[in-house]
């Protein structure tokens, strides 16, 4: 899940290196945080949230399928 979330972010935004993932799970409970610079985030996140709720869609079908739930956090990259 971790290199679909990076493969549609790095598509999102202008600069590849911008976009750090890290994946954590927890007895099927699967957290991505999604480092991006404060510039960017924007980008991500959409307008309203449609972009990053539509996103999460994707990867919890993915999820779905797996037999896991999954969570994506958004943080500012320092």
């Amino acid at each position: 899940m971790k290199e679909l979330l990076s493969y549609i972010l790095t598509n999102i935004l202008e600069n590849e290196k911008d976009v750090e993932v890290s994946e954590e799970e927890n007895d099927g409970f699967v957290v991505l945080k999604v480092s991006v610079p404060k510039e960017e985030i924007g980008k991500v996140i959409g307008k309203g949230g449609k972009t990053i709720n539509s996103i999460k869609n994707i990867l919890k079908i993915k999820a779905i399928k797996e037999g896991k739930r999954i969570d994506i956090e958004v943080v500012e990259k320092s």
